[in-house]
C-alpha cells in the first residue's frame, strides 16, 4: 500500500522521510499553492465577500506533480505546518485533489521527531475549518485594505511603489509616533548628591546616594543647592545607622516564544530578524548530522505560547540533574502564564533532543545556527531550573552638617551578591534591553551590582569624594528591530508569523530606515503616515488592529463566522474610503538639494529615492542623467585630509573609510574627529557605547577617553 504525506517546506523532506517506512512518499508544496490572484481584488463584496482563489502561476507545475503522485497513492495525509496558514494550505490541497472533506487525513506535529510523527499518524483528524476560516478572514481583510488603500495613496502622494496595509501601516505609525515623542520631548532637570565611601582600611569603595533630609524624603531643587550640601558636609563624619540584610530570589523566565527569541537573538547575538528566521527554520526542519542523518533540533518556531509538555519537562529534569546537580531542579516543575492574547496552539520553542547539546552539533551548524541553537537550548534549560538566590543588603548612612541648626542628611547604598546560581547557571540575562521594567532590570542584572564591604551599625566611613550632579531626563529610545517586535506583540498587533514580514515590508517600501541600529521614519514614511492618520484613523490604529486580532481568534475558536466579522469591518472602511476621496490635494515629496555639484553639467545633486534606496541624482534631469551613490560624510580623513564617509562591507557591517580610496587606505570602526588626543597627539574618534558618546584616542597604546553625551539615543 502506497501512502503520500504532503508537507509545505522541502527542507523537511529528508528529516521526515527518515522516520517513515518505505511505503511512504513525501511531497512538498513549497508553501501556498492557491491564493487570491495578484492583479485583482478577487473578493466578491456583493456575494458575502466570497474569495476567488486561483492556482498560483509559479505553482502550476508543483500542482501537476502533486496530482500525479496523489493518483497513485492509496492513502493521503496532509501534514502542513501546525498553524492557521498550514491548515489553510491543507484545505486548498484537499480541494485541488478532490479529497473528501470529512475524511480524517490531517496530521500535525509540533516537532519533527520519530515519536511525534508516529503519534500524529495514529491520530489523524478532519481539517479544522475554524482555523481555515480565521486564515481566510485575515487574507480577505488584508486584501480589502491593501488593494483599496494603496491606490488611494498613489493618487494622493507623488511617489512610486507606495502601499498600505492593515498591520504594516500600524507598525509604521508606531515608529512615527515614537519619533514625534522624541522631537517633542522636553528634558526635566534633577539633582543628585553622591558620596563615594569606603570602610576604613577595608575596600572596596562604593557609592551612596542622598535620599532624605532630617529623616524625610528629600528632593534637591537646584544645582547650587546640591553644591551647598556637598560644601556643608565635606568635613563631617559618615556613619552607618541601619543595615538591612535579606535573601532575595530570582525566578526563571519562560522558554522562548517567536517574539522573545527574535529579541534575544538581536540583543545578545546581533542576529537580524531575517538571519534569525532563516537559522530557526533550518534548525526546525533538520540539520544533517554525521551519525544521525538529517535531524530536527528545535520545535515549531512560530508560537506565542510558553507552555512546555510533561515529556519535555522530564527530559530537562534528567539533563539538569546530570549536568548541574539535583539542587538545580525545582520541587515542582516550573510553569508559566501566557499573555492574555496568546493562542497557545503550540509549545514554546525548545530543543527536540536534549542530548544533542550545542557543542555536540556545533561542527554541523553555521555560525548563525549555532548561536541561535545555543540561545534556545540554554534558555529552555534555565526555564526548568531552580530560583537563584542572593545575599542582599541595604545600608543607610547619616551625616550631620557642621554649624548651628545643622541638618542630618541620609544616604543609601544597596548591594547584592550571588548565593546560589540556580537558573542563572544556564542562561545569562545581563544583556536584556535597558527599556525593560525596573523590576525586570533588577531581577536580571546580577553582574554590575555594587559590591559593598561588610558593614555594621555604628561603622564610621571614609569619604573619598562628593559629587553634585545635574541629570536630564532622557527621551524614549527609538525602536530597534527587536523592541519593535516586542511592541507589536505587547500591543496585540499581528501574530508570531507576521512580525518579521511586517517589519521587512516597511523597510522595503522605504518608509523607515536605520540610523545606527535604530529604526527611523523617512520623510516618505512620515507623509504616508500623516495621510493615513488624517483619513483612516478609525482603522489604522493600535486599538482597532488589536481588536481585530481578537476577533480572528474568536473565529478560530468557533465563536463567529468570518463573513460576519468582515461585513462589520467593511461598512466603516467603505465610508472612510468615500470621505477620503473628497480630499484631492496632491502631495509631492520634495527632494533635498545638496551642495554637491554634478561634474557633467554643473547643476547641484539632489537626494532621491529609488527602487534600491536613496541616491544622488542630478537636478538637471532628464537632460542630465548623472547619478551617484549616496554616502553620509562623517568627518575629515586624518591621513590625507579628504572626506570620510559611512560605508558598508559586503556582509553589511558599517565602517568609516576615506573617499580617496584606493589612493588613501584609511578605515576605522569609529567616526574620526578633527581633534588631537591631549595625551599622545594621535587623532580622536567618536565612539558610541551604551553609556553614551565617547571621545577616544585612535592609538591602541593610549587609554584616553572622554564621555561627551550620555544615553544611547543622542
Amino acid at each position: 500500500m502506497s501512502k503520500l504525506v504532503i508537507i509545505e517546506s522541502p527542507g523537511k523532506l529528508g528529516t521526515i522521510k527518515k522516520y517513515l517506512g518505505k511505503e511512504y512518499d513525501v511531497f512538498a508544496t513549497k508553501g501556498h499553492i492557491r491564493d487570491l490572484p495578484a492583479k485583482s481584488l478577487a473578493v466578491d463584496i456583493q456575494n458575502n465577500f466570497a474569495p476567488k482563489y486561483v492556482i498560483m502561476p509559479d505553482k502550476k507545475q508543483t500542482v501537476a506533480e502533486m496530482k500525479k503522485k496523489a493518483e497513485h497513492a492509496d492513502e493521503i495525509y496532509l501534514a502542513t505546518d501546525p498553524d492557521r496558514e498550514g491548515e489553510a494550505i491543507s484545505w486548498h490541497v484537499q480541494n485541488i485533489l478532490g479529497l473528501n472533506s470529512k475524511q480524517k487525513n490531517r496530521i500535525a506535529f509540533n516537532e519533527i521527531s520519530k515519536s511525534a510523527i508516529e503519534k500524529a499518524l495514529k491520530e489523524p483528524r478532519e481539517i479544522d475549518m475554524n482555523l481555515v476560516d480565521a486564515q481566510q478572514a485575515r487574507r480577505v481583510l488584508d486584501r480589502l485594505v491593501g488593494y483599496q488603500l494603496s491606490p488611494y495613496l498613489a493618487k494622493k502622494i507623488s511617489h512610486k511603489n507606495l502601499s498600505a496595509g492593515r498591520v504594516q501601516s500600524v507598525a509604521l505609525k508606531l515608529v512615527v509616533d515614537r519619533e514625534n515623542e522624541i522631537r517633542n520631548f522636553v528634558p526635566q532637570e534633577s539633582f543628585v548628591v553622591n558620596a563615594t565611601l569606603s570602610k576604613k582600611s577595608n575596600p572596596p569603595q562604593f557609592v551612596a546616594t542622598l535620599i532624605n533630609k532630617n529623616n524625610k524624603k528629600y528632593k534637591i531643587a537646584s544645582e547650587d543647592e546640591a553644591k551647598q550640601i556637598c560644601e556643608s558636609i565635606k568635613n563631617s563624619t559618615f556613619k552607618v545607622v541601619d543595615v538591612k540584610k535579606s535573601i532575595t530570589k530570582s525566578s526563571a523566565k519562560p522558554p522562548f516564544t517567536t517574539s522573545t527569541m527574535q529579541q534575544d537573538a538581536l540583543n545578545k547575538m546581533g542576529l537580524t530578524l531575517k538571519r534569525t528566521s532563516m537559522a530557526a527554520q533550518n534548525l526546525y526542519e533538520g540539520i544533517e548530522l554525521p551519525q544521525e542523518g538529517k535531524t530536527a533540533l528545535i520545535t515549531y518556531i512560530r508560537t506565542d505560547s510558553v507552555r512546555v509538555s510533561q515529556e519535555a519537562q522530564k527530559m530537562a529534569k534528567e539533563f539538569i540533574i546530570e549536568k548541574f546537580g539535583a539542587e538545580y531542579v525545582p520541587t515542582t516543575p516550573n510553569t508559566f502564564k501566557g499573555k492574555k492574547n496568546s493562542q497557545d496552539a503550540h509549545e514554546a520553542i525548545r530543543p527536540v533532543h536534549i542530548e544533542l547539546t550545542p557543542e555536540k552539533v556545533k561542527a554541523s551548524l553555521t555560525s548563525d545556527q549555532y548561536k541561535l541553537y545555543k540561545l534556545i537550548f540554554e534558555r529552555f534549560l534555565a526555564s526548568q531550573m531552580s530560583e537563584a538566590t542572593f545575599n542582599s543588603v541595604a545600608v543607610t548612612i547619616n551625616v550631620d552638617e557642621s554649624g548651628e541648626n545643622a541638618n542630618v542628611y541620609g544616604f543609601k547604598a544597596t548591594g547584592r551578591t550571588p548565593l546560589f546560581a540556580g537558573h542563572l547557571a544556564a542562561y545569562n540575562y545581563d544583556n536584556e534591553k535597558s527599556n525593560d521594567t525596573k523590576e525586570d532590570a533588577d531581577e536580571t542584572a546580577v553582574s554590575g551590582k555594587a559590591k559593598l564591604p561588610s558593614l555594621e551599625i555604628g561603622d564610621e566611613l571614609e569619604k573619598i569624594k562628593l559629587d553634585a550632579l545635574k541629570k536630564l531626563s532622557k527621551p524614549p529610545l527609538r525602536y530597534d528591530d527587536g523592541t519593535l517586535v516586542k511592541a507589536l506583540e505587547e500591543k496585540g498587533i499581528g501574530r508570531p508569523a507576521t512580525y518579521g514580514p511586517t517589519i521587512a515590508t516597511i523597510y522595503a517600501r522605504q518608509y523607515v530606515d536605520k540610523e545606527g541600529k535604530y529604526v527611523k521614519p523617512t520623510e516618505l514614511g512620515e507623509v504616508v503616515n500623516d495621510v493615513l492618520d488624517k483619513n483612516f484613523s478609525n482603522i489604522i490604529n493600535v486599538k482597532f488592529t488589536a481588536e481585530m486580532e481578537e476577533k480572528l481568534d474568536e473565529i478560530e475558536n468557533g465563536g463567529k463566522t468570518w463573513q460576519e466579522e468582515i461585513r462589520d469591518f467593511y461598512s466603516s472602511f467603505e465610508e472612510s474610503l468615500k470621505n477620503a476621496g473628497h480630499d484631492t490635494e496632491k502631495i509631492k515629496i520634495q527632494s533635498e538639494i545638496t551642495d554637491i555639484i554634478c561634474e557633467k553639467c554643473g547643476k547641484p545633486f539632489a537626494i532621491r529615492t529609488g527602487k534600491f534606496g536613496k541616491f544622488l541624482g542630478c537636478t538637471g534631469y532628464p537632460e542630465c542623467k548623472n547619478i551617484r551613490k549616496l554616502e553620509k560624510i562623517v568627518g575629515k580623513c586624518p591621513k590625507c585630509g579628504g572626506e570620510v564617509a559611512e560605508k558598508k562591507s559586503k556582509k553589511g557591517t558599517l565602517f568609516y573609510g576615506c573617499n580617496n580610496y584606493p589612493n588613501c587606505d584609511f578605515i576605522s570602526w569609529n567616526i574620526p574627529l578633527d581633534e588631537k588626543c591631549p595625551k599622545c597627539k594621535a587623532h580622536l574618534e567618536l565612539k558610541k557605547t551604551r553609556e553614551g558618546k565617547l571621545k577616544v584616542c585612535s592609538s591602541k597604546d593610549c587609554d584616553f577617553k572622554q564621555l561627551i553625551m550620555e544615553g544611547e539615543n543622542k
